[in-house]
């Protein structure tokens, strides 16, 4: 037996239908697993599945058989798997991946996985395990290849490939003695392996939080067997034996008493907590921001030790080691911010005072780093204007999601990045090819998730910055969700309106420099104070046969254009409808033309009556003047946005007027408020305009007749007075905070990436340049 047999053996489980104890033909036989943690085996998805609805019903269904005996274990957590317990899916694309839990196996030996993925700057010498019936009896097989690359999510092996019953065995890197993969599948030339990485898209399952657990008693029994005092085969005295002395990162004796000590604490609230503190441990240790061309998602704190242990200047391969520097930089702040948010227990104490003797060998600018960050006593405070932001302080990135214009067949391309500081870009997923509008929402949920788990750190949110198209500014992304319909009510399932900053931004003019207009528009909105100027207002048409001026008609786009270029400093173009179409869509391509980086508006169909609209752009005056400058103006929407929310829960999201006859409601008018309209307004005459609006000014009629439409000009005002036609004098029912309803915001600074191409499809066949 191989020294890395007798490690990988004890581990590796045979995984069949339940029953299946002596089996020497395999006639019951589905594929390998291998214990990941005392009490928990990993293989794939696809063999698991071979139990049919049992399996997916939670049950123990799956047969496992290892070193230690036979018993049965539980799927809890797989990726992909039927969204019916009966459907039987015709495709396992990756990650591919089962967690199983086997009660009966709490003293299982367990394998030591990677933290990080195989770096291939030359093939990889591996070793492929799992049991297989080539020879036509079940038995162990134990093959040598490589793995040569990468494509897509999978590991691509050359020299030997995954055979029959192989799937879902351990994949062993012959170098570093670590796990880095499963065995998936085989093609004409070569196999593919899930990286076992992949294990973190599990964390997005419902449920997935169980994971953190199992990593935690991964690294303790890994810990435990490395404290045995025994010659036995040990994970972390093989790495340490396979180890050269020009190694770099921190070697396997100190990395497995961190990770020991890392899985004493709470786990991270998500992969911004971690990358948070990464990127903060590689400012110290490299002395600028050093961040990687691919981001990826840690889930635990023993992740972040991957990213780091191994660092070096990138321009600078014969340099100085600086992966340990930064792995005990990064691990003191770890403890620093488990303090700070749970206490100061013993598991803190502990990590603390092994970083502190652990790295008392450290250069000295470490050492004071690791002080430092062991010390200080931070706080997030608040950042000024000074031309960034829409962004809560304190989170690690904010997300910008980029549809482009639609492509064949009114398909929308589509990317989703992380951006930094309001300037550094990191692409995370995208489709060049587009999907229909009606699929946008469903196909970003996933992308927009991760995304937004990458740049959330611990209470501080993510702000999502759309770019769009302008014939998408109606599309309601507030409302969006990260977690279906149909799922349990938690944090994922709320509109993302509800708990962060959730703004528009005009696609088309960050494609050439920021002009004039647009950056005097945002330093003095950044400065406030903020005022309503309607985004479309009317004008007086002129009239014929010697007849006076009475009649009023909708403003020309340049009269538009005029109107707001010369609107008073702070002002915001609010408007009562959308704007992704029809005259709302002339007013604002006029107010972006004028430089105006801030509007509100309302996306869903409403009644454009002038009660409505007059409320709708006094509430925003009001809401604007509270805000005050342009960075205020974010919580106050948040809020407005779950109290509508709040408020239809109460009085109804279809009907704002129950129990009255609903062939009416177009007659009705809502109780005029303090601010009452008729006072505004008072007793329109369609003759007598001229009289009672003296020297209107086809530039100046915003502050007067704001979004009125011309056919309800020609209706005398309803008595304030009377209640609603047929429902015996009482006034509707209405929601205090009903005038926002449908509430959007585009809040566009002109200095925020992208300034580039906006997006296109590929070409068309034929249509490459030659």
């Amino acid at each position: 037996m191989s020294a890395f047999e007798s490690l990988v053996r004890p581990a590796l489980v045979r995984i069949a239908a339940p029953g299946d104890g002596y089996d020497p033909l395999g006639d019951r036989y589905w594929g390998t697993g291998f214990f990941i943690a005392p009490g928990w085996v990993l293989t794939c998805a696809h063999v698991v599945a071979k139990g049919g609805s049992a399996v997916w019903k939670g049950e123990r269904a799956v047969g496992i058989v290892w070193d230690g005996g036979v018993t049965t274990g539980e799927v809890v957590l797989a990726s992909p798997r039927p969204a019916e317990p009966a459907q039987v899916l015709d495709r396992w694309d990756f990650p591919d991946l089962a967690l199983v839990r086997v009660p009966d196996a709490r003293d299982a030996s367990c394998v030591r996985l990677s933290e990080r993925p195989p770096v291939i700057a030359e093939p990889v010498p591996v070793a492929l395990y799992g049991w297989s019936r080539v020879t036509g009896r079940l038995a162990v097989r134990d093959a040598v290849g490589k793995v040569h690359g990468v494509d897509g999510e999978a590991l691509l092996l050359s020299g030997t490939q995954p055979v029959e019953g192989l799937s879902g065995g351990p994949v062993v890197d012959l170098n570093r003695a670590v796990v880095i993969g499963l065995n998936k599948g085989r093609g004409a030339d070569e196999g593919a392996a899930v990286p076992i990485t992949s294990l973190r898209r599990l964390h997005r399952e419902r449920g997935g939080e169980v994971l953190s657990e199992v990593m935690r008693d991964h690294d303790r029994h890994h810990l435990a067997r490395f404290h045995v005092p025994s010659d036995e085969a040990d994970w972390t005295r093989a790495q340490l034996r396979l180890r050269s002395p020009t190694a770099r990162g921190l070697d396997p004796a100190r990395r497995i008493h961190l990770y020991g000590r890392l899985a004493e604490l709470p786990s991270p609230t998500g992969p911004g907590d971690v990358l948070h503190l990464v990127d903060e441990a590689r400012r110290v240790t490299v002395g600028h921001d050093l961040r990687p061309l691919l981001e990826v998602a840690p889930r635990t704190w023993r992740e972040g030790v991957g990213l780091l242990h191994e660092l070096h200047e990138p321009d600078q391969e014969s340099a100085a080691d600086l992966g340990p520097n930064a792995v005990f930089v990064y691990a003191a702040k770890v403890a620093r911010h488990v303090k700070e948010r749970y206490g100061d227990g013993a598991a803190t104490r502990s990590l603390a005072t092994w970083i502190t003797e652990a790295a008392a060998e450290m250069p000295l600018r470490t050492r004071k780093a690791i002080a430092d960050a062991l010390a200080a006593d931070r706080s997030v405070g608040g950042r000024p204007l000074g031309g960034r932001a829409p962004r809560d302080p304190g989170a690690r990135a904010d997300v910008l999601v980029e549809i482009g214009t639609p492509v064949y067949d009114r398909k929308f391309p589509w990317r989703v990045k992380l951006l930094f500081d309001g300037h550094t870009i990191t692409p995370l997923h995208g489709d060049d090819e587009g999907v229909e509008r009606e699929r946008l929402r469903e196909t970003l949920r996933e992308p927009l998730a991760d995304a937004l788990a990458r740049g959330d750190r611990g209470e501080h949110l993510a702000a999502v910055e759309a770019l769009l198209p302008r014939e998408l500014f109606d599309e309601p992304l507030d409302t969006w969700r990260l977690s279906p319909d149909d799922e349990l009510f938690d944090e994922r399932s709320l509109p993302l309106g509800h708990r962060r900053i959730v703004v528009i931004r005009d696609a088309s003019r960050h494609a050439r420099p920021p002009a004039p207009e647009w950056r005097t528009r945002w330093r003095t909105a950044g400065l406030g104070p903020l005022r309503a100027v309607p985004l479309r207002a009317e004008t007086l048409a002129a009239a014929g046969n010697g007849q006076a001026a009475h009649r009023i008609r909708r403003e020309s786009t340049r009269q538009t254009w005029v109107r707001l270029s010369e609107a008073a400093d702070g002002s915001i173009p609010v408007y009562c409808g959308p704007v992704g179409s029809g005259d709302g869509l002339k007013a604002m391509a006029a107010a972006l033309a004028a430089g105006h980086p801030i509007a509100l508006w309302r996306t869903g169909a409403h009644e454009h009556d002038r009660t409505n609209c007059a409320e709708f752009h006094e509430r925003a005056d009001r809401l604007l003047a509270e805000a005050g400058r342009a960075e205020g103006l974010h919580g106050p929407v948040i809020s407005l946005r779950k109290r509508v929310s709040a408020d239809a829960d109460l009085f109804g999201d279809a009907d704002p007027f129950p129990d009255l006859d609903p062939y009416a409601t177009q007659d009705r008018l809502p109780d005029p408020d303090p601010y009452a309209t008729q006072d505004r307004l008072p007793d329109l005459d369609p003759y007598a305009t001229q009289d009672r609006l003296p020297d209107l000014d086809p530039y100046a009629m915003q502050d007067r007749l704001p979004d009125l439409d011309a056919d309800l000009l020609t209706q005398p005002d309803p008595d304030p007075d009377v209640g609603a036609v047929g429902d015996g004098g009482r006034s509707p029912v209405r929601s205090e905070h009903a005038w926002a309803e449908n509430l959007a915001v585009l809040f566009d600074p002109p200095d925020r990436p992208p300034h580039e191409d906006p997006l296109q499809g590929p070409p068309m066949l034929g249509e490459e340049e030659w």
